[in-house]
Parts: C-alpha cells; sequence; structure tokens
C-alpha cells in the first residue's frame, strides 16, 4: 500500500482494515494483528488504535506497554476520539507511561470536544478532585 493513497482509494486496505475490525470486535486477535499490523505501520489510525488495546490487555500479545502507548499516541494525534480517551486514561492511570494529570486533561479535552461523555465525566471528576 502506497502512503499517498487514502485507505478509502485502496479496496484491498479497506477490505483489510473493515476484516481486522471485525476479527478484533470478534475476539480473534491473531487474526486482527495480521490484517491490522501492516495498516498500522502505514499509518491507518483505526488500525493503530486497535493495536493499542490490544498491546496494553495482552489480546493476542504479551502485554507491551511500550507498544500500547505507541500505537495509542499515533492514534490520538490522528483525531481518533476514543484514541485520545485512551491515552488520557494511559496518562490519568499511570497505565504505560509515567502518571501525569495535566496531560491526561490534555487528552481527555481533546476527546470531550469530539463529543465522548466518558471523557467529559472523567474530566469534571479530576475537576472536583482535584487530581
Amino acid at each position: 500500500m502506497s502512503e499517498d493513497i487514502p485507505i478509502s482509494e485502496n479496496s484491498d486496505s479497506a477490505m483489510d482494515l473493515a476484516s481486522g475490525i471485525g476479527a478484533f470486535e470478534a475476539k480473534n486477535f491473531s487474526q486482527a494483528m495480521r490484517l491490522l499490523g501492516p495498516l498500522a505501520e502505514n499509518g491507518v489510525a483505526e488500525a493503530q488504535y486497535r493495536l493499542a488495546i490490544m498491546h496494553q490487555r495482552g489480546l493476542g500479545v504479551v502485554r507491551n506497554e511500550l507498544m500500547a502507548y505507541r500505537w495509542m499516541t499515533a492514534a490520538a494525534e490522528q483525531g481518533v476520539a476514543l484514541a485520545e480517551h485512551g491515552l488520557g486514561c494511559m496518562y490519568l492511570d499511570g497505565d504505560c507511561v509515567k502518571q501525569n494529570a495535566r496531560v491526561a486533561k490534555t487528552w481527555l479535552s481533546k476527546a470531550a470536544d469530539q463529543g465522548l461523555e466518558g471523557s467529559r465525566m472523567l474530566l469534571d471528576m479530576i475537576s472536583n478532585h482535584s487530581l
């Protein structure tokens, strides 16, 4: 896949993404990794987000905090709201990264701005408890 061609214009990549997401949701993580791994490497944010979850939770792979953080950050930087939320939670909890409430608030705010109610609720909790 050429990095210059958007995924919507490359039917094989779009099919792999759809199949990879389907495998992920069906908990067939080895298949998801096989399909989503190359897409994530080529910058497909939705694939990066799912690889982050797999590495963070040890789904189909050995838990790898560095890879979880790498993929979650890559997807969040591309504006995937769930990845922004996930990265915010990583910073809030100190999971896969050093705990940092200020950075957590930044990422959770980005996700909340995209309409994620869970992010908005966490921000309210952080503000009310001065975390």
